[in-house]
């Protein structure tokens, strides 16, 4: 590995522009079951963050409810931290980052606590680590992410 910052620096572009090619899809997913009394639940998003996704789901609202709860709770569970959701946002404003920044945007005054949030994350499938050591909020967990952000503030009250 080189530490020539031009180098660096073309390798970063590189690794954005495949992250945005692999990224820039619509994934429209079909609903589990037909339209039902109980109706459909669907998000979607074009967001331009570090390369462009576009994202859709239609989900039946009575499969929705009769999924295993065990994934589901490891996402909101690695959210419902301060530091998490710290560094989930540092990474949705600023990109891929090296563990310092996080550090720093989490307020965290260890390593070793930022590896413990890091973990969490990166096992619910929110966060990757790039071949560089890098961190970055997986692609196809960039606008459900942002989806959560923006609905757990609606339920708070802070959209209105």
């Amino acid at each position: 590995m080189t530490d020539d910052p031009a180098v660096l620096d073309r390798l970063t572009a590189l690794e954005r522009r495949v992250d945005a090619l692999e990224g820039a899809r619509s994934a429209p997913v079909e609903a589990a079951e037909p339209a039902t009394a109980a109706g459909v639940v669907h998000y979607s998003g074009e967001v331009h963050l570090h390369g462009d996704v576009t994202w859709s789901i239609d989900y039946g609202a009575a499969g929705a409810l009769d999924l295993d709860d065990e994934p589901r709770l490891a996402v909101l569970a690695a959210l419902g931290h301060p530091a998490r959701v710290r560094i989930v946002r540092a990474l949705l404003s600023g990109g891929p980052s090296g563990t310092g920044p996080l550090q720093e945007a989490a307020g965290l005054a260890s390593t070793g606590q930022l590896y413990h949030h890091l973990r969490s994350l990166t096992h619910s499938g929110l966060v990757e680590q790039d071949a560089r050591g890098s961190y970055r909020i997986a692609g196809r967990a960039v606008v459900p992410t942002l989806v959560l952000l923006v609905a757990a503030a609606d339920v708070a009250g802070q959209l209105r």
